[in-house]
């Protein structure tokens, strides 16, 4: 005798409208047996119920009665018979998340395709936005997610959509401390930029930015450098800069969703605390780190006081604050695009390069190239609607998707 039951798997499909579900469990209760899974899904008002049920006495008659009920609601059904519960799902499980503007079928296609080429299986497929960008969410089973992020980045490149693969494991749920560069990430420009514009030293400040940000230049070094062109200008530019500043797309949203949900939230720079500070009172970041500049008689004098927060200082930083929250590294999430953010982003337990260097998105755990930073959250499991609903709740109103 089988150890397996006889089961019943139970398929739905037709216009949805209230009551189909209760319609069918009603119908099913009058043959007895247990309820081992359920799956529905709808798209444009067109419902997809999956029912698996152990088989009572008589399966023709559950039959024939599901299939007179389906008639009556003008739906379609299948009914399979079988052995068991569903097959568990394999070792090396992922969320595999695609970001597109748009997301075309061709993208999708060919990122489905190298996941079966690998042999691993998609379990399930449901959309985390559609507005601003369409971010759906693959749970895949059958691969290790190191190696599938590897050949997923390459086909993501060739699609120009955005791909992360993270392992599908408690972390991904888990109170977390995000950690984020400012410049070019948290806020739009460079602030050394913009300073260097009040100064007039705009030109010469921007190569050696740039150089810097592509790493071919030691950090520290190009940052004095840079600091040093800006000696006596008033220190009440720094004024001027942060009232200019612009954040990026998404920014307030993603961290006052996150902060619901219980995460801290830490800014690391390369910029300046003058400037920094002010940004994080505003948005309620918890921790921040920056640079110093050095204000004599209401002027800049063109240094820095005390140690340059670089690309390791950036790493210290984020597990000084992860300590300071009561978190592991592991529970970390780190946002940076420059050469300075590398060690940053490998040290926490997420990294992730936003519309970064070449350099940065080939180290870190994911890339995210489109301009909005809350699509951040969809790599966390947190949809678009649920963010929708909680900022209707507290008050906040949300762009509407245009179709």
């Amino acid at each position: 005798m089988s150890d397996h039951p006889q089961t019943l798997l139970i398929t739905l499909t037709g216009k949805d409208r209230p009551g189909v579900t209760s319609t069918l469990f009603s119908t099913l209760a009058a043959y007895g047996g247990a309820v081992l899974d359920i799956e529905q899904i709808v798209l444009r008002r067109r419902l997809v119920l999956g029912v698996l049920v152990t088989a009572p006495r008589d399966p023709k008659a559950l039959r024939k009665a599901v299939e007179r009920v389906a008639g009556e609601l003008d739906m379609h059904v299948e009914v399979e018979s079988g052995t068991g519960d569903n097959r568990s799902r394999g070792g090396g499980r992922s969320h595999v998340t695609v970001l597109g503007m748009p997301l075309k079928a061709k993208a999708v296609a060919a990122i489905a395709g190298r996941i079966a080429d690998v042999g691993a299986n998609i379990d399930r497929i449901e959309r985390m936005a559609r507005y601003p960008v369409t971010a759906i969410e693959l749970h895949v089973s059958g691969a290790d997610p190191d190696s599938l992020r590897l050949i997923l980045a390459e086909e993501a490149a060739v699609q120009e959509v955005d791909v992360a693969v993270q392992p599908a494991n408690l972390l991904r749920h888990g109170m977390r401390l995000v950690v984020m560069d400012v410049d070019s990430t948290l806020v739009q420009g460079e602030v050394i930029e913009m300073l260097a514009e009040h100064a007039g030293c705009l030109d010469d400040v921007a190569r050696v930015t740039e150089a810097a940000m592509r790493g071919e230049l030691d950090f520290e070094q190009s940052l004095r450098e840079r600091v040093a062109l800006l000696k006596g200008l008033e220190a009440s530019a720094l004024d001027r800069v942060y009232d200019d500043i612009v954040l990026s797309p998404g920014a307030r949203t993603m961290v006052r969703t996150l902060k619901r949900l219980g995460y801290r939230f830490a800014i690391v720079s390369g910029g300046f605390s003058q400037v920094t500070d002010r940004i994080a009172a505003d948005l309620g970041i918890d921790f921040a780190a920056a640079n110093d500049l050095e204000v004599v008689d209401g002027r800049l004098t063109g240094r820095i006081v005390g140690d340059v927060v670089d690309r390791a200082g950036k790493a210290a930083a984020l597990r000084r604050f992860a300590e300071q929250a009561g978190v592991t590294t592991a529970a970390t999430v780190a946002i940076g695009d420059g050469a300075n953010d590398l060690d940053m982003l490998s040290a926490a337990g997420l990294g992730i390069a936003f519309n970064a260097k070449p350099v940065v998105q080939k180290a870190a755990d994911t890339s995210v190239n489109v301009p909005y930073l809350d699509a951040i959250m969809y790599l966390l499991g947190i949809s678009r609607e649920e963010v929708e609903a909680a900022d209707a709740e507290a008050g906040y109103t949300t762009p509407s998707p245009p179709v």
